[in-house]
């Protein structure tokens, strides 16, 4: 294995020289230094700060860059909370058998909460982030079987057919289009191979008033709506408190509250202001339905497909022939 300065490779069976592939012409890449070199075109991907860079970082996903570097633990597992281990077995239908030994892609690994949950189970994970969250990731996740990779899913640089699963959690429907960012990734399944994806529902009306709001906060500085709703969201989930407790008319005004001011209520304040900010700062969002998904899997070939437990969450299986 390469050894690369700030990256974890040395203590990973991950080959990268064996998955990566140039995102310009398709060929391997060679170690060149501290990062990597395309033996075509000579287009250089280097690592900065435990990350190998495969996109311009000045892209649309800054807020999730700003949002997991301010949260970068704020949602990982620990000795008192399994909270994304079950959110990840939840959205994907994954389990530790599953898992255990295999080769994982986690598309939008974020500050790396799920790809923990994979290298716990005994998972080798590659994480792919737009944003630079990637950095958060490869610095939680620094002792695991995980290599970040900063680079967009629209030009992935990776060899065909390379992963036994690829996972995405909440990501795919803040791209330009949720649709061709599912039907990229079959190709990178090796035969056999499980895509497991989890978008936001479009059979829930409760976001009505939220996209109203969107047309202002997704062209906000990330700073600014941060302050923002630190002070919204604690005021916002007091009031509805509040309300709640009033005999007769407490439930209905509530729920009214909750129409129009849509907030997380999460129990942990922290998750409470992330969430919140999650929902309301990215440039894309999109809604999906069940029948979409099922849809895109066919095209893609996929087959053996399954509803997971939260809406909107389908796995699917490439043909193993």
């Amino acid at each position: 294995m390469p050894t690369i300065e700030n990256q974890n490779l040395s203590q990973s069976s991950i080959n990268l020289l064996e998955l990566l592939r140039c995102t310009a012409c398709g060929k391997p890449l060679n170690q060149q230094g501290s990062g990597y070199v395309c033996s075509g075109c000579q287009r250089s991907f280097p690592v900065e700060r435990g990350v190998i860079r495969a996109v311009d970082p000045e892209n649309y996903a800054g807020s999730f860059g700003f949002q997991w570097q301010r949260y970068a633990r704020t949602q990982m597992d620990d000795a008192e909370s399994r909270e994304s281990e079950k959110d990840f077995q939840r959205k994907t239908g994954l389990t530790p058998t599953d898992v255990k030994g295999k080769l994982i892609l986690d598309v939008g690994c974020g500050m790396g909460r799920f790809a923990e949950v994979a290298t716990r189970w005994g998972a080798r994970v590659v994480g792919i982030d737009l944003s630079a969250a990637a950095e958060v990731a490869a610095r939680n996740l620094a002792d695991r079987e995980f290599v970040a990779l900063q680079a967009d899913v629209f030009a992935l640089p990776f060899a065909a057919e390379s992963f036994d699963f690829i996972y995405s959690i909440g990501v795919l429907h803040h791209t330009p289009s949720c649709e061709q960012a599912v039907k990229v990734l079959p190709q990178y399944l090796k035969p056999g191979g499980t895509l497991a994806v989890w978008l936001y529902s479009a059979y829930n009306p409760w976001y009505r008033f939220s996209d109203i709001y969107r047309r202002v906060t997704n062209r906000m500085q990330a700073k600014t709506l941060h302050g923002i709703l630190r002070v919204v969201v604690p005021v916002v989930n007091g009031v509805d408190s509040t309300v709640r407790m009033v005999p007769g008319i407490g439930r209905p005004l509530s729920g009214l509250i909750r129409h129009v001011m849509p907030v997380n209520r999460n129990p942990n304040r922290k998750w409470r202001v992330l969430d919140t900010f999650d929902w309301y700062s990215p440039k894309y969002q999109s809604k999906h339905t069940y029948e979409q998904v099922f849809r895109w899997f066919e095209s893609c070939g996929l087959e053996d497909l399954h509803v997971v437990e939260v809406p909107i969450s389908v796995r699917g299986r490439k043909p193993a022939a």
